[in-house]
């Protein structure tokens, strides 16, 4: 018995989704030992990747493995996946869930004497609300289950939203901060995090001086709003509901022109990415995490990207490139070569 699942992860950060869907670019998955098919060189230039969540698409194939290679764990059945790339976009995301829902070609093979057709079983959503639960939508009628991750919907593996928006309605009350202001992601995960935690500073007796969205496909000049406002307000205490991928991009543009230190309360999804640490202007920021745990064997299985791996898969090589500053394989001129 074989079974296939699908995750659909933003392994590529991209500023212009116009890119993202180029007719020039091919399909994005990877299944066994094989990864991602990535975009044309000419490309490339538009795109960095997100390691946290390459980290994250990593961690599952681990998962599938160890399911396959124990005796234990669902015994009599074999399970195969396919992982796409949704460059942190609802229109990859929702492409990806029509693909999915009209059937795949026969490519999965065990080896023995059982050969399937691909048919997707189950599908784990993407780490972002709106990219999950348009999916959902789409994929629903046809009874393909989903699983999400990191989203604010009631088939998530974490707390849903209003928990933590009441959490930092609290944390801030804790510290006698009642007059603060307030940023979002414009999306369904910084929407509707953002009006649980206003509802919950108004039941704490805490003042909001402002609450403005943005999102990181908005013109710049909506960006710089949103940073002016911040300059010029009063409140010292921030409360930032927001993706990373776009807190980056607020973050970058608050550095350009730094404003009068700020406290900064963080939710989930950015203030516990590491990236964030290289902007020393929210330095001290405070927020709730993920319970974190130490799983037997994943350390290692993240560690282990020899060189001749790393040349089998384009995002890992790509990975690889921008973690040690040298190219695999190629020999330009003024580039070191790994």
């Amino acid at each position: 018995n074989n079974i296939i699942i699908s995750l659909t992860v933003p392994l590529w950060f991209c500023l212009l989704l116009l890119y993202c869907i180029d007719k020039n670019s091919r399909q994005c998955h990877f299944e066994k030992d094989q990864s991602l098919c990535f975009l044309t060189e000419n490309m490339l230039s538009v795109y960095s990747i997100d390691t946290r969540e390459l980290r994250l698409s990593r961690a599952m194939v681990f998962a599938v493995e160890e399911i396959n290679n124990s005796s234990k764990l669902l015994p009599g059945i074999r399970l195969g996946y396919q992982i796409h790339d949704s460059c942190a976009s609802v229109v990859m995301a929702v492409h990806v869930a029509f693909q999915l829902s009209n059937g795949l070609d026969p490519v999965f093979y065990t080896g023995d004497n059982c050969s399937q057709s691909g048919t997707v079983m189950a599908v784990v959503g993407e780490s972002g609300s709106t990219p999950s639960i348009s999916m959902s939508r789409a994929i629903g009628p046809f009874n393909i289950p989903q699983v999400n991750i990191f989203t604010l919907t009631v088939n998530s593996t974490l707390p849903l939203v209003h928990f933590q928006a009441d959490a930092l309605a609290k944390l801030v009350k804790h510290f006698g901060w009642t007059w603060v202001g307030a940023v979002r992601s414009d999306s369904d995960y910084g929407n509707n995090g953002m009006a649980s935690f206003l509802d919950a500073a108004h039941k704490e007796g805490i003042c909001v001086e402002y609450s403005e969205s943005f999102y990181r496909t908005h013109p710049r000049t909506r960006i710089q709003r949103v940073a002016d406002v911040i300059r010029r307000s009063t409140a010292m205490v921030v409360v930032a509901f927001a993706a990373s991928g776009d807190m980056r991009i607020l973050l970058e543009e608050l550095s350009r022109e730094p404003s009068p230190p700020r406290q900064w309360i963080g939710s989930e999804a950015w203030v516990s990415d590491p990236e964030m640490l290289r902007f020393t202007l929210c330095t001290g920021a405070i927020g709730f995490g993920i319970q974190q745990s130490v799983i037997p064997g994943l350390r290692d299985f993240l560690l282990d990207l020899p060189p001749t791996k790393v040349a089998n898969s384009p995002v890992l090589t790509e990975f690889w490139e921008h973690a040690f500053n040298c190219r695999l394989g190629k020999s330009e001129k003024a580039v070191v070569i790994c």
